[in-house]
């Protein structure tokens, strides 16, 4: 539900450093490779690999990287904010935090629209950004037929493990996301029981069937040249499937995770520009999401799952919000992966 970005400059890519430099921990600024080099990186388990990547300073706190997804049939992007002291060359793993962007939006939206960076940079954590497209966090169903796009398959191991394996990410792992972020965060917390310590899930849609939320999520997939019952399936004759992807039906299974999860009400609010209409597209969805992130509260606390709840009042969906949630949320996360901060 958030506006597309135009292209960052930082989505041309350079292909990877040589293996020497890799090694040595002095990855160039910039630099090129063959297929001899890029094999020096490790795979993950299904082959997707590391195409390019490009620093984006100086300092080398952040760089951006490829993949060759087979779990999407495409290359697809990846920004990485770093903490104070990694080396390449090291073999120590930092805690990180993997921040899913909204739908019509990009991997890029997180350091564009926040200033997660220097929020980050305060912490001993890893940031990984990676790019979610319009593919609602999940492996679509494709009536049955399943098949690409896998982004569940693309989130949850190909760059999990790429990460790991060629990047010093660690097992200690917290997962944030806004809107369609939120959701697929609160749903991976579900569907892949153990793998985040943290789920911080603003504005999400985080109970699937109730009353309209369908025909909501259909509505706001409908775009030229895609089927949005491609998604999950068509809704009741495939509800199965909608309930194995539903956040609030996934809460029996997760497992060792505590959850952040916030919402604005709909109405005008301290962020919003004056004399916006009460039909703005923002109010609505925030109004439509409320009662959603209302029942999974209610169900986390029936089932005694550890769950902060900021329900605000007046706000609409809109990042000025998710910032300020970001920063409330985040000393929370940071204990619960064993973050600590910079001295």
């Amino acid at each position: 539900m958030t506006r597309r970005p135009r292209r960052d400059v930082s989505r041309t890519m350079t292909t990877v450093a040589a293996a020497t430099a890799v090694a040595a921990g002095a990855l160039p600024l910039l630099g090129t490779a063959g297929t001899a080099e890029a094999a020096s990186f490790r795979k993950a388990d299904d082959g997707a690999s590391i195409a390019s990547y490009k620093w984006l300073n100086k300092a080398r706190t952040a760089f951006d990287f490829t993949v060759n997804s087979p779990a999407l049939g495409a290359k697809r992007n990846v920004r990485v904010l770093l903490p104070k002291g990694w080396k390449s060359s090291s073999a120590k793993a930092w805690p990180v935090v993997y921040a899913y962007h909204g739908g019509n939006d990009g991997y890029v939206s997180w350091t564009r629209s926040t200033d997660i960076q220097s929020v980050a940079s305060k912490w001993g954590v890893m940031v990984v950004m990676p790019e979610g497209a319009n593919g609602s966090y999940t492996n679509w169903f494709n009536y049955g037929k399943g098949g690409n796009p896998r982004w569940e398959d693309f989130h949850l191991r190909e760059v999990r493990q790429l990460v790991e394996r060629n990047y010093h990410a660690g097992a200690s792992r917290a997962v944030m996301g806004i809107s369609s972020g939120a959701q697929g965060a609160c749903t991976y917390a579900g569907r892949s029981p153990g793998t985040f310590r943290y789920a911080a899930c603003f504005s999400g849609i985080l109970s699937m069937s109730l009353p309209g939320i369908p025909a909501l999520l259909m509505y706001t997939n409908t775009k030229p040249g895609t089927d949005p019952n491609a998604i999950w399936g068509v809704p009741r004759i495939h509800q199965a499937n909608w309930d194995a992807h539903d956040p609030v039906k996934l809460l029996s299974k997760v497992r060792g995770t505590r959850f952040y999860v916030s919402a604005g009400n709909g109405t005008p609010g301290p962020f919003d520009k004056p004399g916006t209409a009460p039909w703005d597209i923002g109010y609505l969805s925030e109004k439509a999401i409320n009662p959603t992130v209302q029942d999974f509260v209610n169900q986390a606390r029936k089932l005694h799952i550890p769950i902060t709840a900021h329900m605000y009042g007046p706000g609409r969906h809109s990042w000025p919000y998710w910032k300020r949630e970001m920063h409330t949320a985040w000393p929370q996360m940071m204990q619960a992966i064993g973050a600590k901060p910079v001295r």
